[in-house]
């Protein structure tokens, strides 16, 4: 946001010192510490020989000052530049508005295209709070990129293949309810597969009950077939209402199943390249020497296994996508997997090998309900949302304002949830914390959705209209000027976020965001000011708003007007 000052500034620092103005612009950054100024040079950077402390203080001495750039200090090796506050707030409130939405937005990634795969449940298995971690960090790194110019496609590659849906189905044979099924398939098939799973501790045979219609799965017969897809089917359905009420959208449902013709491919693949050796009857590959263990590729019955699946599907996907990366968000317990994965595929020399990225992340610990059992996401949504309208009915005032309640009561209970999730570095485990994330004062979900909803409320019972040309040379208070500088920081943000893919970074950012808008409420007050000093005022709290909500849909909440 500060370019057009950079130029300005190398501009004259190149005539003064004979450095070229190339080298001099990324020397300039926005200023760690304000006291001094708004941008900071690195004197060393310019490679000027000589001390860099005295090189500082002649520069800072011989550069002239003006109504823009308005005073110049040098402090040990760096050259501290002060901006006009009219001149950066007018500039930064005018970008907000004009690009609104996709402020911070950039091309950068025009041309290109990412796979981002997230979420990927096991339909045998309950969908719990450790899917939760990478559906809502995958659905944030899809849409980071898409906010950086790229071609992102969402991925849900299902986990809808292999003995396990051999031993479900002997289990739905023995224990399975029609009417369970179409009512709530997720939960009727879970506990379809603990029963089995517990009946075959007992009876060892079911497991050859299971690999054997495994194999005439993988055989293609039908009647096996139909039973399995109907699972699938039913499950992917009910998935589809979870993903709606977090606002999550697939481009594409995969799965283990759909990989065809890759998997014979890979093995063939892997055979030509003398990678393939042959234990019991099964096949492997030797990663012994990488430290990655021997991964098995195929039982001796002939099946498959995930690993394979996933070569196969790597495969099939650069060739349907073309992909200029593909990120796969998965536990950190899947490291080893990943790793093997990837080092097979660089094994096998293929010309996209180096564009496997693994975005891991830690363990949610403490999740449980009331009834301290398994936490199906569903019912932890729906606790998470009567843990807020609890907290809303409080204020019986504000809750009768409030339109839907149910509905803000359930975004609330969201954000709780996320944002309790996204606050530390993505690798790092979490005890999940009721207390803590419903608190609408602490660093929370909840706080930062007040926040919005505060602002709003501002707008709408402001006794003046916006104004885009509202006199901001009137914004003379400290904490307005922190509010300035903080919307300008969001593009930089949103650039060191494409980087690292923390979603940490933008919520310590909003949090700061919201923090200086707190500070603010009692100083800089809209209602009963003047009109011309009103409207500068309401001007940078709808930009603040903006920033505020871009950041919160960016991290895939719907941020709240009302509650």
């Amino acid at each position: 946001m500060f370019e057009q000052f950079k130029e300005q500034i190398a501009s004259q620092v190149s005539a003064l010192s004979g450095v070229p103005i190339k080298t001099i612009e990324p020397a300039i950054d926005l200023a760690k510490n304000t006291t001094y100024g708004d941008l900071a040079l690195v004197v060393p950077q310019l490679r000027i020989k000589g001390n860099p402390v005295q090189i500082a203080k002649d520069l800072a001495e011989r550069f002239k000052v003006d109504n823009i750039i308005t005073g110049v200090v040098a402090t040990g090796p760096y050259l501290n530049f002060r901006i006009s506050r009219e001149t950066i707030t007018r500039s930064i409130l005018r970008a907000v508005l004009d690009s609104g939405s996709k402020y911070g937005w950039t091309n950068d990634g025009r041309g290109k295209r990412v796979i981002v795969e997230f979420s990927s449940p096991n339909i045998a298995k309950p969908f719990h709070a450790g899917h939760l971690r990478s559906t809502i960090i995958g659905n944030f790194i899809y849409k980071l990129h898409k906010a950086h110019g790229w071609d992102a496609i969402s991925m849900n590659y299902l986990g809808d293949w292999g003995k396990q849906y051999g031993l479900l189905a002997v289990g739905f044979q023995r224990f399975g309810s029609e009417d369970k099924l179409v009512a709530d398939p997720i939960a009727h098939l879970f506990e379809i597969y603990v029963a089995i799973n517990a009946a075959a501790e007992e009876d060892p045979s079911i497991h050859d009950e299971a690999r054997t219609y495994f194999k005439r799965m993988e055989d293609g017969d039908e009647p096996a077939l139909a039973l399995w897809r109907r699972f699938r089917d039913l499950s992917i359905a009910k998935y589809k209402e979870t993903y709606a009420r977090l606002g999550i959208h697939f481009d594409v449902y995969s799965g283990e199943s759909q990989v065809g013709d890759g998997i014979p491919r890979a093995m063939e693949l892997l055979e030509e390249a003398n990678l393939v050796e042959e234990s019991d009857g099964a096949k492997l590959v030797d990663l012994t020497k990488y430290k990655l263990e021997k991964a098995v590729l195929q039982k001796k019955d002939g099946t498959s296994l995930y690993l394979t699946r996933d070569i196969g599907a790597a495969i099939e996907r650069y060739e349907t996508y073309n992909f200029d990366k593909i990120i796969y968000v998965v536990a950190s317990q899947q490291d080893l997997h990943l790793k093997q994965l990837f080092k097979i595929v660089k094994l096998l020399d293929l010309p996209y090998a180096d564009r496997f990225c693994h975005i891991n992340y830690g363990l949610v610990k403490g999740m449980s309900t009331r009834k301290g059992t398994v936490v199906f996401l569903d019912d932890m949504l729906q606790e998470s949302k009567e843990k807020m309208h609890d907290v809303m009915r409080t204020n019986e005032q504000k809750y009768q304002d409030v339109v839907n309640p149910d509905h803000i009561a359930d975004i609330l209970g969201i954000s709780a949830i996320v944002i309790q999730d996204m606050a530390a570095r993505r690798i790092k485990d979490y005890d999940f914390d009721w207390s803590r994330i419903l608190n609408f004062e602490g660093d929370t979900g909840p706080y930062l959705q007040y926040a919005h909803a505060r602002l709003c409320s501002l707008e709408r019972k402001a006794h003046v209209k916006l104004n885009p040309d509202a006199d901001v040379s009137l914004l003379t208070e400290d904490v307005a000027h922190e509010i300035v500088i903080l919307i300008s920081r969001y593009p930089d943000v949103l650039a060191a976020a494409i980087k690292t893919l923390e979603p940490c970074n933008i919520v310590q950012y909003i949090l700061k965001l919201s923090h200086a808008i707190s500070s603010a409420w009692e100083t800089v007050k809209v209602r009963d000011e003047a009109e011309d000093l009103a409207q500068a005022r309401l001007l940078l709290y709808v930009c603040a708003r903006t920033v505020l909500g871009n950041a919160l849909t960016l991290l895939g909440l719907v941020p709240v007007e009302r509650m």
